[in-house]
């Protein structure tokens, strides 16, 4: 803080909030782009979802539609694939490339791929630093107690530390779902291309979220972690 200017939003949160909307039109434009775009053996993601659980012997999983637009994830609890409209139904490179993708998540929990279980394993820690970072932030800072402020950085930082366990959890279910769409036959050629620039743009979000997470954490830092008692 400069005499009640901050410099450190400029020079950390915007180029992040910049990356971050830059890294969501991509998504949007590589989705628009390859939803025009049919496959050539005609399946929809749904069917391809379904074949890749089926080739990895995983019987427990159903493929379910959801409504909304890329809202499509899996939930190991009830150990669904769910996809959403623009997926579900669709046979383009940019559904079938989505679908296999949230289908990749469902192998990494059948193998027991263990960046997904520690992501699980953190996320009650992550939610809770999220609801209470800020108000013992402010407390902290009210009450001239660097003891409570450094409390509230840190409860922030779960948040990154999440953002960075999810890295490797989204680009493996994305080179699971590469491999298999093209060892299969799902797709081929340049069709294949297409779904990995798909699958490489959603993947520049979950980067962003990152490159966002520290941004605010190494402002906190810089703000209020120097502080001291008067």
């Amino acid at each position: 803080m400069f005499y009640g200017f901050d410099i450190y939003y400029f020079i950390l949160i915007i180029p992040a909030l910049l990356f971050g909307l830059w890294a969501q039109s991509q998504v949007n434009s590589n989705f628009s782009r390859y939803s025009r775009i049919e496959t050539m053996r005609g399946m929809t993601g749904a069917q391809a979802a379904e074949y890749i659980l089926r080739q990895n012997g995983i019987y427990d999983v159903q493929v379910k539609h959801i409504s909304g637009h890329l809202s499509d994830n899996f939930n190991p609890k009830n150990k669904t694939v769910n996809l959403s409209d623009s997926v579900y139904n669709s046979t383009s490179i940019a559904a079938v490339g989505v679908a296999a993708h949230e289908a990749g998540h469902a192998v990494q929990h059948a193998v027991n791929y263990k960046p997904i279980r520690i992501r699980e394993m953190i996320i009650p820690v992550t939610q809770i630093g999220s609801w209470l970072y800020l108000p013992i932030l402010l407390i902290g800072v009210i009450f001239s107690s660097q003891g409570l402020v450094n409390a509230g950085i840190l409860l922030f930082s779960t948040l990154a530390i999440f953002q960075l366990v999810t890295l490797p959890v989204e680009f493996d279910a994305s080179d699971r779902a590469i491999k298999t769409l093209s060892g299969s036959g799902i797709l081929y050629g340049e069709e294949i291309d297409g779904a990995k620039k798909v699958l490489r743009a959603a993947a520049l979000t979950y980067v962003a979220a990152l490159v966002s997470s520290l941004a605010q954490l190494l402002r906190l830092i810089l703000i209020f972690g120097g502080r001291r008692r008067d």
